[in-house]
């Protein structure tokens, strides 16, 4: 079975396994991408390969309490950053449903391409800026694998289908822009570099929330997801579980290096903000 029904929290098992299988016969019947109703604001476009996109549609959020955070937290006239958007799920659900605006960036081009392809479909053009670039501690170019779905990453040597892509630093692009209000960075394991880069940005009070994959990655590049915490830490950030169908968040004790983590600065504010959010539907479920 994909692990998406596996690792998804949404509440309708039954129905993601149906929506599993007729996917499945319709990806057999119908080789071309499908237009899907992803929030009531928002769609996305959809096709056999796309790993998150399809979870999204096995599970309604394939990334159920973390997108449920975003949902509940952002307000129309928040900034969202999307590091490492793939092909925009988080972008779309910020700046289609939310209405917030969205900096979305995406070093391969062909994925790059279908996140263009959301963009436009969801009429967004004037709502997120979309950029072809990866994230780094400074500004220059590095190698990226370009063929493994949402695992694409910066490269090491005799890795295949390598491509070459601009590096900028999360500040220096930010610089005279609102100050986001929630990043969410998946950049398998290359935090640490993209965390260096937005020094500036992280120290920003209007910071408020960080959505970020901690799984032990950053080791293939020689870094430690405990430095990572350690920085949040010092910069006033304290890592959260959310639930999002109480709406209560949870402070985690100890460090997890786990999947993604809810990192959260002035836990108040963003209570006073999840607790008066409107609901949304997904899959006919209200969240």
């Amino acid at each position: 079975m994909n692990p998406s029904l596996q690792k998804s929290d949404e509440p309708n098992k039954m129905g993601s396994i149906l929506r599993f299988f007729k996917w499945q016969i319709n990806t057999r019947l119908n080789p071309y991408p499908v237009i899907y109703p992803f929030t009531e604001k928002s769609k996305l476009i959809i096709q056999k390969g796309m790993t998150g996109a399809t979870g999204n549609l096995y599970c309604g959020l394939h990334e159920y309490c973390d997108m449920s955070f975003l949902l509940h937290f952002l307000r129309k006239e928040d900034t969202f950053a999307d590091i490492g958007a793939n092909i925009g799920s988080y972008t779309i659900l910020a700046s289609a449903h939310v209405g917030a605006k969205t900096f979305s960036f995406e070093p391969v081009p062909s994925t790059f391409s279908h996140l263009m392809d959301n963009i436009v479909i969801n009429r967004l053009k004037n709502n997120v800026v979309a950029l072809n670039i990866a994230l780094g501690s400074s500004k220059g170019t590095i190698a990226f694998t370009s063929s493994l779905d949402t695992t694409n990453h910066v490269a090491n040597e005799n890795e295949d289908d390598i491509i070459s892509v601009p590096v900028e630093t999360l500040d220096d692009v930010l610089e005279n822009q609102q100050c986001p209000s929630l990043l969410k960075i998946d950049v398998e394991g290359f935090e640490t570099e993209v965390f260096i880069g937005g020094g500036k940005t992280l120290k920003n009070k209007k910071l408020k929330a960080i959505i970020v994959e901690l799984n032990g990655s950053g080791s293939r590049y020689g870094y430690d997801d405990k430095d990572i915490h350690n920085t949040l830490l010092g910069v006033g950030f304290l890592p959260y579980k959310y639930d999002p169908k109480t709406r209560i968040l949870t402070e985690i004790p100890y460090f997890e290096s786990t999947g993604n983590t809810i990192y959260l600065r002035d836990k108040q504010f963003v209570i006073n903000r999840i607790t008066n959010a409107q609901t949304f539907d997904i899959n006919n479920i209200k969240i």
